[in-house]
């Protein structure tokens, strides 16, 4: 690996082209058809009727059962009973987010959150779903999103392009919050890292001092592993800001 960036590199696996389209298998694609597939398996074989670990659960059982707890406060929390049936789609993102975050600290493997592309392609679908569940719910009283409360008719002409603009703008930070912490983060282990390795390589009692950053990014690695949780963390709570929005056009 020559540069910190080289590791976000998009690799195919298996190229495909259909009438000119290209829908090869790549990195990214692989690592979250994988997270995917581990997180249906696993949630299927724990719920099983005669799943074995129904009564007495074990630390996979543990694990699920405690982020379905913290989807579910969230969801509560932050849209209260009106927002409540859209409980399996927030524990769906966070689950997800969550465990596509920690399998990108793995090495060898990829961060796909790490590309502003997946990213943002995941924020605008909940955007657009968003949009949907408010014109569905409200019709065309949703705009007033775009006007606060017992605003004057003159300082709304200056408030609803304000407020269009932060509106449009929700899906561009959503993504870009998640992809910048997970990149810069990465990008920083692998500069410590490749430090670390060109101090081994010197043929001096200096080559002993490469301890340091060893120790330094076992701190940096440790703080990466809480990124990862956080960043799903409010990467879910603000869906559901968004969704509250939506809801109870607050």
């Amino acid at each position: 690996m020559l540069t910190p960036l080289e590791q976000f590199q998009i690799i195919s696996l298996l190229p495909i082209t259909f009438f000119r389209l290209d829908i090869s298998l790549t990195n990214v694609l692989l690592i979250s058809l994988l997270t995917l597939g581990m997180l249906v398996s696993l949630t299927y074989a724990l719920s099983a009727e005669d799943s074995k670990y129904s009564f007495v659960p074990n630390n996979w059982q543990t694990l699920l059962e405690t982020v379905n707890d913290t989807s579910a406060s969230l969801v509560y929390d932050n849209t209260n009973k009106e927002g409540e049936k859209y409980f399996p789609f927030m524990s769906s993102i966070f689950t997800f987010v969550l465990f596509i975050n920690l399998i990108g600290l793995i090495p060898y493997s990829f961060t796909v959150t790490s590309h502003l592309v997946v990213t943002f392609s995941l924020s605008l679908s909940i955007f657009i779903g968003l949009n949907i569940i408010c014109v569905k719910k409200h019709g065309m009283h949703m705009l007033s999103l775009f006007i606060p409360a017992n605003t004057s008719i003159t300082l709304a002409w200056l408030l609803i392009p304000i407020e269009f603009v932060s509106y449009v703008f929700k899906p561009i930070s959503l993504g870009v919050r998640l992809f910048a912490n997970l990149m810069a983060g990465h990008t920083l282990l692998k500069v410590i890292i490749g430090f670390s390795w060109a101090m081994l390589l010197l043929e001096d009692y200096l080559s002993i001092a490469h301890v340091v950053p060893l120790l330094i990014i076992v701190l940096l690695f440790g703080l990466e592993l809480g990124v990862a949780v956080i960043q799903a963390y409010v990467f879910t709570v603000l869906t559901c800001i968004y969704l509250n929005d939506s809801v109870n056009l607050h």
